[in-house]
């Protein structure tokens, strides 16, 4: 059997059985030196191309997924003679706002300091109507049963399961899925079929190639340089990402003041004056080389399964 769930740095993944990291020595593997796609000393961190991208859906991409999900769930309420209104979901993040790196862009920093600009709620929410007990069971369905050994029974992973599966519940005369509509919705779009690729997998390996390039020698260096260049100006931080707390910004509203934008201003210089940035990015695109050669045959999955996903969508929401 194929190797489905990489071990995320993140622990998002941390129920999977395999881990990507391959070297079991105290040292950092070495990328293979895969070409770089893209030259950052010519594009901003948001236009860099990586090698997983492919494998990754864009922000129109997601709306369909989400607009699809949303009708295939109302469609699972109308058996139950409900109509369902699904709440207003966030705008995905706007592209070229990219902070992998942490802030990168002299420009940007110069006028909003640590805060990420294009970044709102997104649409204002109105008040939604409470949905009542009948709609609330057949939308989440009734609450997971426990496990003889303790803890809760996990809800069907596919929708052939799920159609097997009894929640030992029925509402106008129909069974409720487990996990009611909203999981059937999901399920509907993400796992019809038996034993699909988990769908963190490529976040996975994109993690596992950012934590391996954050440890590579040249990276290394390079960012204990950083953080001697913020010192200079008194700036006692380690991390390039998320410097705030270190900086004293404890929150959002701290993030564009003038003392956030001072310390911004220096982060982008450092950044550049040690070349954070370009060794970085090399050092991870190499790793994410190294790791689609070592899970080829399962990437090959995740590009059937996402392209099919995508054409559902598109079907789904009459496009």
């Amino acid at each position: 059997m194929r190797p489905r769930r990489p071990l995320a740095a993140a622990g998002l993944l941390l129920s999977a059985g395999l881990s990507l990291t391959a070297c079991s020595s105290g040292e950092p593997a070495v990328s293979a030196g895969a070409k770089p796609l893209s030259d950052p000393a010519k594009v901003s961190a948001a236009q860099l191309v990586y090698p997983l991208d492919p494998y990754k859906t864009s922000n129109e991409q997601i709306r369909s997924l989400e607009k699809a999900q949303d009708l295939l769930t109302a469609d699972c309420m109308k058996r139950f003679g409900f109509t369902y209104k699904p709440p207003v979901r966030p705008l995905p993040r706007p592209q070229g706002t990219s902070s992998r790196y942490g802030v990168t862009d002299a420009a940007t920093a110069a006028r909003y300091g640590y805060l990420k600009p294009g970044v709102g709620p997104g649409p204002g929410k109105g008040a939604e109507d409470p949905l009542s007990p009948s709609e609330q069971l057949a939308l989440s369905g009734p609450p997971l049963k426990a496990k003889p050994g303790g803890g809760m029974a996990l809800p069907p992973l596919t929708l052939e399961e799920s159609r097997k599966t009894d929640s030992g519940r029925t509402l106008n005369g129909q069974k409720v899925p487990v996990g009611g509509c909203g999981r059937e919705g999901h399920l509907r779009l993400y796992a019809e079929k038996k034993d699909p690729v988990d769908l963190l997998y490529v976040f996975g390996m994109e993690s596992e190639a950012f934590s391996r390039a954050k440890e590579a020698p040249k990276v290394a260096k390079a960012l204990k340089a950083w953080s001697a260049c913020m010192a200079e100006q008194g700036y006692r931080v380690t991390d390039p990402i998320s410097p705030q707390k270190a900086l004293g910004l404890t929150s959002e509203a701290d993030f564009g003041t003038a003392p956030a934008i001072a310390a911004a201003k220096q982060d982008v210089a450092c950044k550049k004056r040690t070349d954070l940035v370009s060794l970085w990015y090399a050092a991870e695109t190499g790793f994410q080389s190294e790791l689609m050669d070592e899970h080829a045959e399962t990437l090959k999955q995740v590009k059937v399964e996402l392209d099919e996903r995508i054409r559902k969508a598109a079907s789904v929401n009459g496009s």
